[in-house]
């Protein structure tokens, strides 16, 4: 019976046929460990000699690392293996051998692994981070469909940049000037006056040239956005979404967590509510942390991020930003017009932050104002005007970078191995 390493449980004591590659090997002149691996897991097939033909045992033994079979054997719960079952393997069918595959069970510098990508996605701890992803992300549509909210698919090339056009990448469409979208705001705000709530999952381009462990050229974000909800609505479900995304790789993901050595305990405390902080509280804090020079008006970088989420074990919320230093759309506190509704989550252990958010402006002549302060008068943004002239209503939302989140998750060091294909500032190979 034809099966995958994710489903052996299911045939206990039973015989097999599993597609595999040959991860990695080791024998002695009795007994062949093949660790095998066909997508969906990792299995240790165990090989002897005295009960298996002596071509099968004399395959077993010259295998090279990632030549493709077909291994036939009995599945045996094994106690010591965190998979917790193995194979007891009868015969071996080579479907294509592999030769010199160079990726050798050795350290690898980053740039040789980077160069081979396509490759590197084959191994372990790889292979645990994209599982990982793929669970966030089925979280994600489970999450927000529940709570009601449609999923709205905004354009990628636009004619406007939700936050200017400095760090966009420029394109031509046909005789017009276009860019990559660096985020689907504008359009999900346009979908939540039809939808009410709303929510997009897409790919996104900064044309940002940052070298740092957080940052990538192209990524993907997930951006709600609600009607009739205001700053505090909006705190709330980021709190319940990332919780939620949390508790389902703890729950599904076990084996992929421990692969990666990653401290789950750290991961358990991730629950609602998280704790919030002003900017000037941010501020305040910084300064009793040692950064001095810090002001009142200045963004925050890595470091000061960094020093914040150390005083909290879980994602911490930095609320009321300075108006002048966030994106024009974003609603001033009635009570204090120079702070915007706002609010950064940064992340736990060094991560930074993870999700963007803000109550939206939706009074027509403010938004008026805040076109001619940013020069925003162009024909490419009269319709995100026209949201606030045809039945404007409270409305907030955020947008999520993926990456990041499963980087933190995940426990990776760095973006790029939270992406199959990572785009960089010096990378668009493979």
């Amino acid at each position: 019976m034809k099966t995958t390493i994710n489903q052996v449980s299911n045939h206990v004591g039973e015989e097999v046929v599993i597609g595999a590659w040959l991860a990695n090997k080791r024998s002695s002149g009795k007994i062949a460990f093949l660790q095998l691996r066909d997508g969906t897991g990792f299995i240790q097939g165990v090989v002897v000699k005295a009960e298996v033909s002596e071509a099968t045992f004399s395959q077993a033994k010259n295998l090279s690392q990632e030549t493709s079979v077909f291994i036939t054997g009995t599945v045996v719960e094994d106690s010591r293996s965190p998979f917790g079952y193995e194979l007891q393997v009868d015969e071996i069918e080579i479907i294509h051998e592999a030769v010199d595959f160079p990726i050798t069970p050795k350290e690898h510098g980053t740039e040789f692994l980077m160069d081979h990508r396509h490759l590197w996605l084959r191994s372990k701890k790889q292979h645990a981070i994209m599982k990982i992803r793929n669970e966030i992300i089925r979280a994600t549509y489970n999450f927000f469909n529940e709570e009601g909210f449609v999923k709205i698919d905004p354009p990628i090339l636009t004619g406007s940049a939700a936050e200017g056009t400095t760090e966009l990448f420029h394109t031509k469409y046909f005789d017009e000037e276009a860019y990559l979208s660096q985020s689907g705001q504008l359009y999900m705000e346009a979908a939540a006056m039809a939808f009410g709530k709303v929510f997009s999952f897409g790919p996104t381009f900064r044309a940002e040239k940052s070298k740092t462990r957080r940052h990538l050229i192209e990524f993907w974000m997930i951006e709600p956005e609600m009607a009739f909800m205001d700053h505090e609505d909006s705190l709330r479900v980021q709190e319940n979404y990332v919780s939620y995304i949390v508790k389902s790789v703890l729950d599904n993901c076990k084996l992929e967590l421990h692969t990666l050595e990653r401290d789950i305990e750290k991961l358990e405390k991730i629950t609602v509510p998280f704790p919030r902080i002003t900017y000037d509280e941010a501020i305040d804090l910084l300064k009793q942390k040692g950064f001095t020079d810090i002001t009142w008006g200045e963004d925050f970088g890595a470091p000061h991020e960094t020093a914040i989420a150390e005083s909290f074990d879980k994602p911490v919320f930095i609320t009321h930003y300075p108006t002048k230093i966030k994106a024009f759309y974003m609603k001033p506190d009635p009570d204090r017009p120079e702070v915007v509704l706002c609010a950064d989550l940064i992340a736990p252990e060094g991560y930074g932050e993870i999700i963007g958010g803000s109550q939206r402006i939706d009074d027509l002549k403010l938004m008026e104002q805040r076109y001619e302060e940013h020069q925003l008068t162009g024909d490419a943004y009269q319709w995100y005007l026209e949201l606030r002239k045809y039945g404007s209503v409270p409305h907030a939302g955020f947008g999520l970078g993926l990456e990041r989140t499963v980087a933190w998750i995940s426990g990776a060091e760095h973006v790029r191995e939270t992406i199959p294909f990572p785009r960089l500032l010096n990378r668009l190979y493979p």
